[in-house]
């Protein structure tokens, strides 16, 4: 797929603008194109990111440390790929390592880069736990995401204070109950909190 110019996206969100129903030319409007185009860089660099390059970089000093590496309340700004409305949430993320750890401010950028693209809450879980899993091959991966999403506040069905919770777990979260319950007491259990 050849990505449009600059100048290809200026003229969509002009005709965007007209379609509607104001004049583009109007002072207020004039130079919203180009903003809209540069505001599209920043919310979809993304696209432009590999997520697996963030985890190569390992460290194996850990003294045998093996039991949950977990880091909580990474915020993070998506856009839904339905209507290109803002998701806004908190992904929790957890792995056992075997040999290895990386360094914690890897796996907020996983999780930035995979939030960075248009996308479905379920599906954007499941990259971040794959990835993950794939990359440094622990003994099990937990991801779990909280997210009001914008498409369903602001139009349709108009639910504010809606929260959705998605979980991916795989290995030692999937198939031990004990810990799987153990790294969702540490991250507050968002699916009780979701009932608050």
């Amino acid at each position: 797929m050849t990505k449009p110019s600059r100048e290809e996206a200026e003229k969509a969100v002009h005709t965007l603008l007209r379609w509607a129903g104001d004049d583009p030319s109007r002072e207020g409007l004039a130079d919203t194109p180009k903003r809209v185009a540069k505001a599209f860089e920043d919310w979809f660099s993304g696209y432009d990111q590999d997520p697996e390059d963030y985890l190569k970089r390992t460290f194996e000093e850990v003294e045998g440390y093996d039991d949950m590496v977990i880091l909580k309340d990474i915020r993070f700004e998506s856009h839904c790929e339905h209507h290109l409305a803002p998701i806004i949430g908190r992904a929790h993320v957890g792995y056992l390592p075997t040999s290895r750890v990386v360094g914690i401010s890897k796996l907020a950028r996983v999780v930035e880069a995979y939030a960075r693209r248009l996308q479905v809450q379920e599906k954007m879980n499941a990259q971040i736990a794959n990835t993950i899993q794939k990359i440094l091959q622990p003994k099990g991966v937990a991801v779990v995401i909280e997210a009001a999403h914008q498409c369903m506040t602001t139009r349709g069905v108009h639910k504010t204070g809606v929260t959705m919770v998605t979980s991916t777990m795989i290995g030692a979260f999937r198939d031990n109950s004990d810990t799987r319950r153990e790294f969702l007491n540490i991250i507050g259990n968002p699916a009780s909190r979701a009932d608050r």
